[in-house]
């Protein structure tokens, strides 16, 4: 067996010539976001039937990432292989569909052969080619041109700049639609019910908080003593929610507040919690979905909330690593 020599200067000098070739490659992606990019979003939009993408080689591959990309984001897609297409695959597309032909050259023959009976069905084509005089892109009815300085292979042959800069736009007119079509986080959740983000969006967050005796809440007139006992009982979440006679939140109480206190070298075991509590807290009601729980948490960089009814009454709390350890669940069932 072949044994190489690994040249650590020249290996980190390669690598980061591919990658400034290809970023290049996606600055020039700009370029394809033309008057025919928008008549391509308003085809596809408006069209009955679905997107059919066509591709060989590299650009197969790249073509059945972006199939899968609008599929997923509320726009009716599937690929279809060019040499199946020939041998009877052309029978999945109807009256309605509409073609995206993927050819970094516009010179597949594969592809060029099933054009005339796509155009004899009066099917929209849109291509993405890299040369707009090919025979691909003179066939179509909308070309969008990929533009690339060079491929990152030092011979300029395999694909990898314009595969980079095809799945760009691929996806931008993906998400582009998703944007016309006003295609929501639920709608997403419909299309991804079993990936994690799909499980955030269709469970509530009273579905992942700790409730009931986990949830740790101390009346208005507990001591910081009586709050710190509270929180160690009722488990790891290292806050407490402080209610009044009715249970309705007035305050929040975390470790962070206690470090900071007891900075100020202030005795504060038997002060009055509402003293030392964070008044008008960041909270979440227990009806929304789980992953605006953890936007919130993201956003307002806190470890936890308070969880409300509709009443503003506190009935739980959900801790960042709640939601982690409810992925974990799901994702073994």
């Amino acid at each position: 067996m072949t044994t190489y020599t690994i040249n650590p200067t020249e290996i980190t000098k390669m690598a980061r010539h591919v990658i400034d070739i290809e970023n290049e490659a996606l600055s020039l992606c700009h370029k394809s976001i033309d008057e025919y990019f928008i008549k391509a979003v308003d085809v596809i939009a408006n069209c009955k039937g679905r997107v059919v993408v066509l591709g060989i080689g590299k650009s197969g591959i790249i073509g059945r990432k972006i199939s899968a990309t609008l599929a997923s984001t509320g726009t009716p897609s599937f690929f279809v292989h060019p040499v199946e297409a020939l041998h009877g695959d052309l029978g999945m597309i109807t009256p309605g569909d509409v073609i995206l032909a993927i050819s970094f050259s516009g010179q597949t023959e594969e592809i060029n052969k099933i054009l005339p009976s796509l155009e004899r069905r009066h099917l929209t084509i849109i291509s993405m080619t890299g040369h707009p005089q090919s025979k691909l892109a003179l066939m179509s009815d909308i070309h969008l041109t990929i533009h690339i300085a060079r491929e990152a292979c030092p011979y300029n042959l395999a694909p990898t700049a314009s595969t980079t800069a095809t799945l760009a736009v691929g996806d931008a007119l993906a998400i582009c639609l998703m944007n016309v079509k006003h295609f929501e986080k639920r709608d997403f959740a419909q299309f991804h019910p079993g990936g994690s983000l799909g499980k955030l969006l269709t469970q509530q967050v009273k579905d992942v908080m700790r409730q009931g005796p986990n949830n740790p809440t101390v009346p208005q007139t507990a001591t910081v003593k009586d709050t710190l006992f509270v929180m160690t009982q009722t488990g790891a979440a290292g806050a407490c929610s402080i209610v009044d006679e009715n249970g309705k939140l007035l305050g929040y109480f975390t470790d962070g507040d206690l470090r900071r206190i007891l900075q100020t070298g202030t005795d504060v075991l038997n002060k009055n919690i509402t003293e030392v509590m964070t008044k008008n807290p960041y909270h979440i009601l227990d009806t929304v979905p789980a992953i605006e729980a953890t936007k919130m948490i993201h956003q307002t960089r806190v470890d936890n909330l308070p969880v409300l009814d509709e009443t503003g009454k506190v009935v739980g709390i959900i801790d960042e690593k709640d939601l982690i350890d409810f992925l974990a669940m799901l994702d073994k069932k």
